[in-house]
């Protein structure tokens, strides 16, 4: 590993590595984070191969060590969820940040991947909005059968509305392509009807 780049995504690596909840994936076991961030990546060089560094590090850096803020720490409801969410996303960048401090980045660069992760402007900045929609796709295409089959079709329905809302133009096309199951794939058309 020679460079900055690559020895930010080694080092995102390793702390993604110690996430003590396990996903299964094709027979295989990975710490969940570690397998997130990598789907993230995949997602958004299929969908942007120019993607720049900063980018490509925020997407790979986007849930850095999240379990170490349990959502069960905040009160239930919308309040709740949303001081979960803001102190998660200060989390995921102050980690990111020391790890790109760490590997010789300057502060400028440190700065734009710490503001791509905080997806404060994504309706407004191109690079925001791409990792919003890798976001959404990796929900999409990953999550979202195992997040219905915990939840009411009426609350998928809602969150699919929000996803949607959140993609770009381009995103929502990229999405209709996805392989999702037919259970799936009829949630998704019953949430766009």
């Amino acid at each position: 590993m020679n460079t900055k780049f690559e020895k930010a995504i080694l080092l995102i690596d390793e702390r993604n590595s110690k996430d003590p909840n396990i996903e299964l994936y094709l027979w295989k076991e990975y710490p969940k984070e570690l397998l997130y961030s990598r789907r993230m990546s995949q997602k958004l060089l299929e969908i942007n191969p120019n993607a720049p560094e900063a980018l490509q590090i925020a997407a790979r850096a986007q849930h850095i060590c999240r379990w170490g803020i349990l959502r069960n720490k905040y009160p239930m409801g919308k309040t709740g969820y949303l001081d979960w969410r803001n102190k998660l996303q200060k989390h995921h960048s102050q980690i990111t940040s020391d790890i790109l401090k760490e590997v010789g980045y300057n502060d400028n660069f440190i700065d734009q991947v710490s503001f791509l992760i905080s997806k404060k402007s994504f309706k407004k900045d191109k690079d925001s909005q791409m990792l919003e929609d890798v976001v959404c796709l990796v929900f999409l295409e990953y999550y979202l059968a195992d997040f219905g089959s915990k939840h009411t079709e009426e609350k998928v329905i809602d969150i699919l509305q929000k996803t949607w809302r959140k993609m770009s133009e381009q995103g929502q096309k990229t999405a209709l392509t996805l392989k999702l199951s037919e259970k799936t794939l009829n949630l998704v058309k019953k949430a766009l009807a």
